[in-house]
């Protein structure tokens, strides 16, 4: 038995050795080739966003309004408590509360400046009692002396001159002191008169600043000034929900008019330039995969925002969503594609057919042998890119790269040197922006997304 066992496995070894060779070589001699026609037809440029379902037309669900005032000095409140977001409400029922212990803690120490402001308000009426007490007993007491003096005067009328010309002086120097304690009574009083309504004044504000927040605290809990579907705040960095804080002038939930609907959409700083009011956009709603619903721009916001924890900015755009539908709800997600230019008759490719290098645009042209033809290539939307020199219609071109594609030479070098002599004209003529300047590349490079046939549409 051993012997047959060593004759198979002497002839195994080579047969398998064989049928490997065989399958690799078979493999790489039939690799698939994705390839693609350039296409003549109609080449809508898009832009694609996301959005939200809002009224035009909404009720807000505003804050305390004493929390705008800067004397309580409680400038945010976090929200402790929120219906549901789509909960029908009636007018006047519960809808958020406030959290209360900021609340509390600025009232407990505008109670202690009070009473300290009580008391030294008591403390300043009894000096003021006290020191006008003491004024006037000075004032008596200065007339007393002017009555002894003019008795001294009246009994001197038989001493001889001197002493009668002393008892007068005597006489006048505690009549002008009468006079003089007399006015300092009045700048005494009005001095004090003074203090003890400064320390009125004091007392006054603490006392408003008191009730204001008592005040504050007795709203804290917020009702719905209308009957509807309560919809959160919503904005580029967040939500406005439980946990979140607000400030005077705010709103913590909207009650919207559901007749008058947008799509509330932000577009990145790249291609806000192509977006201008009165575009058409297709409206597609995410919870309604079915539905699609037509709208127009309506308004372009004139500054950007910044994106939370990066530094993209966006410009808000609303687009007025024509119709209504009884399935729309609030907050509910569109995607929007704004039209934003068409073609009617241009060539177009695949942008998964466009390649590139630090500074060339090409694709792979099959013809007799495969070449990396250079392309000028135009405006792009989400699948397709303009071919505006280069290529011909019916050119079929690879969507993969081929095999040793360093390998591959290039051809249409003219047209390279044709787009580099574009660029300078307008680098000259100062017609190329900045932006524009680090963007070239970019350009009809091959956009971010998923194939979207119906984007661009072949002329049959």
């Amino acid at each position: 038995m051993k012997p047959r066992v060593k004759l198979i496995a002497l002839i195994a070894v080579p047969v398998l050795l064989l049928f490997f060779i065989l399958v690799f070589r078979t493999n790489k001699d039939d690799a698939v080739i994705i390839t693609t026609d350039v296409v003549r037809g109609v080449f809508d440029v898009q832009v694609f966003s996301s959005g939200q379902i809002e009224s035009e037309n909404k009720t807000n669900i505003p804050v305390p309004a004493k929390l705008s005032d800067r004397s309580l000095r409680i400038w945010r409140l976090k929200i402790t408590e929120l219906v549901e977001e789509g909960t029908y409400v009636d007018s006047g029922a519960f809808v958020a509360r406030l959290d209360p212990d900021a609340v509390q803690e600025q009232i407990k120490g505008a109670q202690d400046e009070l009473d300290k402001a009580f008391s030294d308000l008591q403390d300043a009426r009894i000096d003021s009692n006290l020191n006008l007490s003491n004024q006037r007993d000075v004032i008596t007491n200065a007339l007393l002396d002017k009555e002894e003096k003019s008795i001294i005067v009246k009994e001197s009328v038989y001493e001889s001159p001197s002493i009668r010309k002393k008892a007068d002086m005597d006489y006048d120097k505690a009549e002008r002191k009468v006079e003089q304690e007399k006015k300092a009574y009045l700048l005494k009083r009005e001095q004090e008169e003074n203090k003890v309504n400064r320390q009125q004044i004091s007392f006054r504000q603490l006392k408003e600043r008191f009730d204001g927040l008592e005040g504050l605290y007795r709203s804290l809990t917020i009702t719905s000034p209308k009957a509807g579907i309560v919809t959160y705040v919503k904005n580029p960095w967040g939500v406005t929900k439980v946990g979140s804080e607000v400030s005077g002038g705010s709103a913590v939930a909207t009650i919207p008019d559901m007749r008058n609907l947008i799509s509330r959409t932000y577009i990145n700083e790249i291609d806000i330039s192509k977006v201008k009011e009165g575009q058409p956009v297709t409206i597609g709603i995410d919870a309604f995969p079915e539905k699609e619903m037509k709208g127009e721009v309506v308004s372009i916001a004139n500054i950007g925002q910044s994106m939370p924890n990066s530094d993209a900015r966006v410009f808000e755009v609303k687009i007025k969503v024509f119709g209504d539908d009884a399935d729309l709800k609030p907050a509910m997600t569109t995607s929007n594609i704004i039209s934003t230019n068409t073609y009617p008759d241009t060539l177009f490719i695949p942008a998964d057919a466009v390649f590139e290098n630090d500074s060339l645009q090409f694709v792979y042209l099959l013809k007799d042998k495969v070449s990396r033809q250079i392309v000028k290539l135009g405006e792009a939307n989400e699948n397709f890119v303009l071919v505006a020199g280069g290529l011909n219609e019916g050119d079929r071109l690879c969507l993969t790269e081929p095999e040793n594609p360093q390998d591959i030479p290039y051809s249409g070098l003219e047209i390279y040197a044709g787009i580099k002599k574009e660029r300078a004209e307008k680098e000259e003529a100062g017609k190329v922006r900045p932006e524009e300047t680090s963007k070239r590349n970019t350009e009809g490079r091959v956009p971010p997304g998923g194939m979207i046939m119906n984007s661009a549409k072949p002329s049959r």
